[in-house]
């Protein structure tokens, strides 16, 4: 478990991820989390959309789930658009199901979080996905 800052190692997981869960995603295409969605799902990944103010919604055309506890199997990546007052909750439950790595994507990222999580899971930041998902 670490803060993962290498390039070719963020370039390398995001490669390799099958599942990725984005956590705060918003049915408004001008919002980050939407767009970004938009275009990591073209590269063929299986994406799960979690907000549970649009829980049983579709989204980018997936139903929106409660938490990351409803998504069916194993999480390689916890995509999170959320102000950083509300990561903890999210690192919690990221942590609950066994996911490999939670990307905080620029503006969810905060020292004090990271620093408390980083001896109990992988954690990115400082890097957004969908310009990682361009180089390949």
């Amino acid at each position: 478990m670490a803060r993962i800052t290498d390039p070719d190692k963020i370039l390398e997981i995001a490669k390799n991820a099958e599942v990725i869960a984005v956590v705060g995603i918003s049915p408004k295409k001008e919002r980050a989390s939407y767009y970004i969605s938009e275009r990591v799902r073209k590269k063929g990944y299986r994406m799960y959309y979690i907000n549970p103010v649009y829980a049983g919604q579709e989204i980018l055309d997936e139903k929106v789930l409660q938490s990351l506890k409803d998504v069916p199997e194993k999480i390689d990546i916890v995509n999170v658009f959320r102000n950083p007052k509300y990561v903890p909750p999210i690192m919690e439950e990221a942590i609950a199901v066994g996911a490999k790595v939670v990307w905080l994507q620029p503006g969810a990222e905060s020292e004090e979080v990271i620093s408390t999580y980083e001896d109990k899971i992988d954690i990115i930041y400082n890097a957004c996905l969908g310009v990682t998902v361009s180089y390949f």
